[in-house]
């Protein structure tokens, strides 16, 4: 049976396992404000041509320098933003309960978010970071303003919450999802305090408990607290498993930061910088996805999958978090890794075609229908 076909099975005789598990996701939190760069203009209103990929982009502006220049923009919509808020509403429309605290406005919650918070029982540690995105064919060029993340810490997080209501929630998650180690400067604390202070304090369970990482692009923090960072992650491991989610550029500073070689080029090189990072950090699991496919390794496995590569996105600003919505989703159906990395990507694909984060039938239907 080929991954695709091992994958509907799983769809359709362990979609329902969802509604019974739960996903804690934190910290973040950004106001995304979807902007198309103008190549050229023809006319008023929607008459232009838009600058189509990010090297085209990078065109303009070198050749800017030393003279200056000026590219219009057009604004789209506002929408909710940062790795946390994206990942939770993708596994809520794959039918996974799910509790998010994070940045979402204080004291009141944001009209943006206001779906969401409602929907997850959500808590707001502080006001939300802002995000002009900038989208291409082929990604999207983020500018962030994250200042107000610095209030994001473990004590504002108990105080907020409420120590006993904290513990709980960490308590009952069937997946911890700790997103956006970059943007967050306490994080890496976060994590030490969780280990320290959190874990030691809660009962015995029952059932595994998956630990999700999504560091974001680290390229703005140094090695040195990179490796830091990696290294506590994996102490995760004494407390349930850990898994491990990176882009092909989040990979190689990985692999820099952990002094390991590896180029990322082809299938074997992915399977082979997936499998270098999960030895090296001794963790469960490591998945590294591109726009054209996903590998992952297991101390077991590794593989690759090929995937819908969808050659005019709708959107493309959140189709990492959208592939680890489908990643965690085949993991709590306990399926195979190659059949995880096919839901995966066929999550992340369905996005950027159709917009919108799909339900599980509507997943099926997409891989039924992926050629």
């Amino acid at each position: 049976m080929n991954s695709k076909a091992e994958t509907l099975e799983a769809l359709g005789q362990k979609g329902s396992v969802l509604s019974k598990k739960s996903a804690l996701v934190g910290f973040d939190g950004f106001v995304n404000h979807i902007l198309v760069p103008v190549d050229q203009r023809t006319g008023p209103r929607d008459s232009y041509r838009p600058i189509e990929s990010i090297a085209a982009f990078g065109e303009r502006i070198s050749g800017a320098a030393g003279v200056g220049t000026n590219i219009e923009v057009v604004p789209g919509r506002e929408k909710i933003g940062g790795n946390g808020p994206i990942l939770s509403h993708a596994l809520l429309s794959a039918g996974l309960p799910v509790k998010f605290i994070g940045a979402m406005g204080s004291p009141d919650i944001y009209p943006v978010f206001e779906d969401l918070a409602q929907k997850t029982d959500a808590q707001s540690l502080c006001d939300p970071g802002i995000t002009h995105a900038l989208e291409f064919e082929d990604g999207t060029v983020m500018l962030n303003n994250a200042a107000a993340l610095d209030k994001i810490t473990f004590s504002n997080i108990l105080a907020t919450v409420g120590e006993g209501a904290f513990f709980d929630a960490v308590s009952r998650a069937d997946v911890l999802a700790l997103v956006n180690w970059t943007m967050i400067p306490e994080m890496t604390s976060i994590f030490s305090a969780l280990l320290e202070k959190v874990f030691p304090n809660l009962g015995p369970r029952q059932e595994g408990r998956l630990f999700f990482f999504d560091l974001a692009d680290p390229e703005k923090r140094s090695q040195g607290e990179l490796k830091n960072a990696l290294n506590t992650i994996a102490r995760f491991c004494n407390h349930g498993k850990v898994i491990l989610g990176l882009n092909q550029k989040e990979a190689a500073q990985v692999l820099s930061a952990l002094n390991e070689v590896s180029s990322l080029e082809n299938e074997d090189s992915y399977r082979r910088a997936a499998s270098l990072v999960r030895q090296s950090l001794q963790i469960q699991c490591v998945v590294i996805h591109s726009p054209r496919g996903a590998a992952g390794a297991t101390k077991e496995d590794s593989s690759w999958i090929d995937g819908p590569f969808v050659e005019k996105p709708r959107i493309t600003s959140g189709a990492g978090d959208h592939f680890n919505a489908g990643l965690l989703v085949a993991q709590l159906m306990e399926i195979n890794l190659p059949a995880c990395l096919t839901l995966a990507t066929a999550f992340a694909g369905y996005y950027v075609l159709h917009g919108k984060s799909p339900s599980l039938m509507e997943l099926d239907t997409f891989i039924r229908n992926w050629s």
